[in-house]
């Protein structure tokens, strides 16, 4: 008997290991496709339109299986999640390689979509629910260290496939790497059971989700996505024109963020995630604001200051949420990351008007070529400084009324009464 105990007891850091190849695999979808688009374009004869719709798909179908995850996970379980995961990545992945058409590469774009938002909305609560305090903290940094560092990991393998002459076809194979790792990984486990009664619950989830604390969250969300995303769209189009090269800055601002998010746990230690949020805040608009106004080298001293800004965002709000918030569960978690999806998305036209308005105005000054894109793609950055400079005035409120909470509870804890959620 003891012996079945032991095989239902959820191996943590397997499954914890699991989410880390999973998460490997939506950064290589993100970045070996990413390095595959101008190859195919020119194979399957596509416009920059068409393939601008192919890479919406990624984004659009991200936040929807999120949410539906998120809703669907204390019902099916996290293991149902993520074996619909494998089936959507697997299927994606063969479908790219053989489709060749155009709807063929839609479908399939949506498909591994589904299958990264699928892997959020799993694997974010099953870490909430395997750890606790700071470990948990420290894990759920590990597991989003993973995005920029599998992005980086997957830009070198798709550079040097490309040079190498090797097909699209080949560097699609890639991805399913580690698609197979996290499914051998997943096989047979068991998942952890949510640590609070309420967070189980849809009614509990959606309660906890209408306090003024969570709505505050969510208004912080879209502002820390567009932060991290925005700018590092737009970045290696600007600095190619003012002396720096855009892919150093990029492998420069992923792996300071992969390196930064592994010893997350620690700076949540010490300075809580309030405190963390807010220093990311302050980082992050001095980086931005450099971008805007440096040139050349200094543009590698911008971009470590942006990346160790940005680099504790998202596994921080989710972490807050989490531990703040638990009785929002896997629906929170999921609805959070949802916003900052749709954030990004929403934000990327409107920061494709700042440039295209802020070359008319370079153009009307008399400029041309190169000092045009440098002075109206600075100028839009420029204007994206606003993002964390808000999120300064933000956190600095969410830190306040962190600690003024934490002195509440204490005061209840000690009186006997109920201790209030957040």
């Amino acid at each position: 008997m003891e012996h079945s105990n032991d095989q239902q007891k959820t191996n943590a850091n397997r499954l914890f290991y699991g989410s880390c190849f999973a998460l490997i695999t939506t950064a290589f979808s993100f970045s070996i496709r990413a390095g595959i688009l101008p190859q195919l374009g020119e194979e399957l004869s596509l416009s920059g339109e068409q393939l601008g719709f192919i890479n919406s798909m990624w984004f659009f179908g991200f936040p929807i299986s999120m949410v539906i995850g998120g809703l669907i996970y204390h019902k099916v379980g996290g293991k149902a999640i993520m074996q619909f995961a494998f089936f959507a990545h697997a299927l994606g992945i063969i479908l790219t390689i053989y489709s060749g058409s155009y709807i063929g590469l839609l479908i399939s774009t949506l498909l591994i979509g589904l299958g990264n938002g699928c892997t959020e909305a799993a694997c974010n609560p099953m870490i909430a629910d395997a750890y606790s305090g700071t470990r948990m903290s420290r894990m759920m940094n590990r597991f989003h260290m993973w995005f920029p560092g599998g992005i980086v990991i997957g830009s070198l393998v798709s550079k040097f496939m490309t040079d190498a002459g090797l097909s699209w076809e080949t560097q699609i194979w890639v991805i399913m790497i580690p698609t197979l790792i996290y499914a051998y990984l997943y096989f047979g486990q068991s998942w952890p059971k949510a640590k609070i009664e309420a967070a189980a619950t849809l009614g509990g989830n959606l309660k906890a989700m209408v306090s003024p604390l969570f709505i505050f969250m969510i208004i912080c969300m879209s502002l820390t996505a567009i932060s991290e995303f925005g700018p590092q769209q737009w970045v290696g189009l600007i600095l190619a024109k003012s002396g720096a090269e855009p892919m150093i800055i990029l492998a420069l601002v992923t792996g300071l963020m992969a390196v930064a998010r592994y010893f997350g746990g620690e700076v949540v230690h010490k300075f809580d995630q309030t405190g963390v949020l807010l220093g990311s805040a302050v980082l992050a608009t001095i980086g931005i604001y450099l971008f805007s106004t440096q040139t050349g080298t200094m543009a590698y001293v911008a971009a470590i200051f942006f990346a160790l800004g940005i680099a504790y965002f998202w596994p921080n709000m989710i972490g807050f949420v989490a531990d703040k918030i638990p009785k929002s569960g896997a629906l929170g978690m999921s609805i959070i990351g949802a916003v900052g999806m749709f954030s990004s998305s929403i934000f990327q036209p409107i920061i494709g008007g700042w440039i295209d308005a802020d070359k008319a105005e370079a153009a009307a000054a008399g400029l041309t070529g190169d000092e045009l894109e440098l002075v109206a793609g600075q100028a839009t950055l420029g204007t994206m400084v606003a993002f964390p400079a808000i999120l300064i005035v933000l956190f600095t409120i969410l830190w306040f009324w962190v600690k003024k909470r934490k002195s509440t509870d204490a005061a209840e804890a000690t009186s006997g009464q109920p201790v209030t959620d957040y």
